[in-house]
């Protein structure tokens, strides 16, 4: 499986009109979990950021929305964000636009929010530039930092220690709140809450 942890500044460019990370001042990092709620995965993710007074931002799946409601309502109830990931976990490259964009228009109807990120990162500069213009006006929020904590290859302390090496004040991190992901999680999102608390960091959501 190939996947870059830390965006290049050339890929970026070239994806105009995509967020990649949040000019700051300060020492914020921006913590983003994709691909929940999740019954088991999405609870951890709480307890852990509660620990840590932080916020973060959970681009959700509006089909585990309506499964998880409840988890869902708690995520919003505890002060963090929410963005549309589409109803279905689609990838934007292999399905026909008009498919893409209904189903980001089905999962709208139970995640109320401006900001949207395409699962896999996978998304034509056509269904962006819809996505960005009127009357839908997403904010398209990539990534600077990938955990990978997706990868089943890596272990628990190598995903933590991908953020720990990359991440820099205003990068926005992906962690997944998922059962794949899970066993890495437990273990590399209390190490990164840990060791930026230690160097003077907040986590903040995207706004």
């Amino acid at each position: 499986m190939f996947y870059l942890v830390r965006m290049p500044w050339w890929l970026r460019k070239l994806h105009v009109g995509r967020v990649w990370r949040i000019p700051v001042t300060e020492k914020i990092l921006y913590l983003s979990f994709d691909d929940g709620p999740h019954p088991e995965a999405t609870p951890f993710v709480l307890e852990q950021l509660k620990k840590y007074n932080a916020r973060a931002t959970f681009f959700c799946i509006g089909k585990n929305v309506h499964e998880y409601a409840d988890i869902y309502r708690q995520i919003l109830v505890e002060g963090h964000r929410v963005g549309n990931h589409t109803q279905n976990h689609l990838n934007g490259w292999k399905v026909k636009d008009k498919t893409y964009l209904e189903n980001i228009s089905a999962a709208a109807k139970v995640i109320d929010s401006d900001l949207f990120r395409p699962p896999y990162g996978r998304m034509t500069a056509f269904q962006s530039s819809i996505l960005r213009s009127d009357p839908l006006r997403y904010k398209v929020i990539m990534w600077e930092v990938l955990s990978g904590d997706f990868d089943q290859s890596l272990s628990a302390e190598r995903c933590g220690r991908n953020v720990i090496r990359l991440a820099r004040p205003g990068s926005i991190v992906v962690f997944h709140d998922s059962a794949k992901a899970l066993p890495r999680l437990r273990e590399a999102l209390p190490a990164v809450l840990e060791h930026f608390t230690n160097k003077g960091y907040r986590f903040d959501s995207i706004r």
